[in-house]
């Protein structure tokens, strides 16, 4: 599942929205992150959609101009919470090798030594 449709799945997880609200919701909930463009939110629509994760909800007229409101399906929920599984797994892994790495890393030192600073975003020490 792309970073994407993970987020927008994330934003239809409580509530059905229109695309502009999804697009609001997804830079929320991303912490700024990821920032779609209307294209790339209507072409991830139209693959969830056609996968069956989403559904059109319901159209309004607000302003002279529809609005289409989306939201989860069952499957949509069940792909979401399995995704979000996936994820905290694999970042539960990445921490405990970090940890081994650090811990090994500490072992190999001789006693007594500073452990050598990270470059910096200059490529300098920092």
């Amino acid at each position: 599942m792309t970073q994407a449709a993970f987020f927008v799945l994330t934003a239809l997880a409580d509530q059905p929205r229109h695309g502009y609200g999804i697009l609001r919701e997804v830079e929320e909930l991303s912490d700024g992150a990821v920032q779609l463009r209307v294209g790339t939110l209507y072409g991830v629509l139209d693959r969830l959609t056609a996968d069956e994760l989403i559904v059109l909800d319901r159209e309004e007229v607000q302003q002279g101009r529809l609005r289409r409101y989306y939201r989860l399906t069952e499957e949509g929920t069940e792909a979401l919470a399995a995704e979000a599984e996936r994820m905290a797994a694999g970042a539960g892994a990445a921490k405990r090798r970090i940890a081994e790495g650090r811990r090994a890393s500490e072992g190999n030192r001789p006693a007594g030594t500073v452990p050598p600073t990270a470059p910096g975003l200059a490529g300098g020490l920092a």
